[in-house]
């Protein structure tokens, strides 16, 4: 049976004696693990009754296990991942679920670029991966991309670019362009020729979960245990991309919030975060605007859904995840800036 640890985060500085930093953090922190043989179903709950969970301390792990849960990931396009950090999304596309259609043009793409200056990362996404989304050209892909990366850098924004694609040669065309990292929801599944590219260039890589394409991906997606079939799937593309000698430490996570999942599957994906620690990688999640948020709260319209969104986030972070793929970078920005304040031990 697979054996996963889930760390039960905690938060606020300093650590209580015996705690030790997850991954890292300022804040968050973890002295009570969760060994959890077989499936991952109990590992979302705050018990642990079933006899296939096993509650021990931090101190009873060896080295490896310990340092695994608890190391700093490393630096992420020049941005420590000691806190919580922001992904600003720009997609250029006619057609995606929140904002399609909103930066058709290279000046209205800037101009958004201009307003997040909060972000520690842009992600710049030429094709709509939303569900029910139709396969673009590689031609079409990289006449939307590049000329918005040029012409960021052409008016001075320095911050660190990320290609949301999942073709190898829509990646190398950004990478020349001005981009530093690859943002792949297909988890190398899609071209598997983008790994020798990532592990030629070096630039950072994110695996999503996911299944099935854009295209089908929602028509009654299944899972035994939905916790433990990512854990296995992100488990399984990691090795891939190691085996295409892409380093470990270029490699990021996403659990693929909204991507061939219900509302179900997405709930029990974000109670049962802070097991993806035990992959010992930095972790992105993406649940900005998505739709279980409409869903639970009524908000039928995409942008109407910031408040869930920030909900989201600040569950996320408070799970020790690093990196916050959004739509509304100063909110969030603010929200997180605000979380940490309280939680700190310092005075500001």
């Amino acid at each position: 049976m697979r054996r996963h640890i889930c760390p039960v985060p905690r938060l606020g500085a300093p650590f209580a004696q015996g705690g030790v930093a997850l991954a890292g953090s300022g804040l968050v922190w973890f002295e009570e693990v969760r060994v959890v043989e077989g499936g991952l179903r109990a590992a979302q709950v705050q018990t642990a009754q079933s006899q296939t969970v096993q509650s021990q301390t931090v101190r009873s792990l060896c080295a490896q296990d310990s340092a695994r849960l608890s190391a700093l990931r490393p630096t992420l396009c020049g941005v420590s991942l000691n806190r919580p950090r922001i992904m600003g999304i720009l997609n250029v596309t006619p057609d995606s679920f929140s904002d399609g259609g909103d930066l058709v043009t290279v000046k209205a793409a800037v101009a958004r670029a201009k307003t997040m200056g909060a972000a520690d990362i842009l992600d710049i996404g030429g094709e709509s991966t939303r569900p029910g989304a139709e396969t673009i050209t590689v031609a079409a892909e990289i006449a939307r991309v590049v000329p918005v990366i040029r012409a960021l850098r052409d008016a001075g924004i320095t911050t660190p670019i990320s290609i949301d694609t999942r073709k190898a040669a829509v990646a190398r065309a950004a990478l020349a362009a001005g981009a530093g990292m690859v943002n792949d929801v297909s988890a190398l599944r899609h071209d598997p020729e983008l790994a020798d590219l990532v592990a030629e260039t070096g630039v950072p890589l994110c695996l999503m979960h996911s299944k099935g394409d854009p295209a089908t991906m929602h028509l009654a997606p299944a899972y035994g245990d939905v916790v433990a079939e990512v854990m296995d799937h992100l488990g399984e593309r990691v090795d891939f991309a190691l085996s295409r000698k892409i380093a470990r430490a270029r490699l990021i996570l996403d659990p693929g919030i909204g991507f061939a999942k219900t509302l179900a599957h997405n709930l029990a994906l974000l109670r049962a975060l802070p097991v993806l620690h035990d992959h010992g990688l930095p972790i992105l999640l993406g649940a900005s605007r998505k739709k279980f948020i409409g869903t639970l709260s009524g908000a039928e319209v995409a942008k109407d859904r910031l408040p869930g969104s920030l909900a989201v986030a600040l569950h996320a972070a408070a799970m020790g995840v690093q990196l916050f793929r959004v739509h509304d970078v100063a909110e969030t920005a603010q929200a997180l800036v605000l979380w940490q304040a309280m939680y700190s031990a310092e005075l500001t």
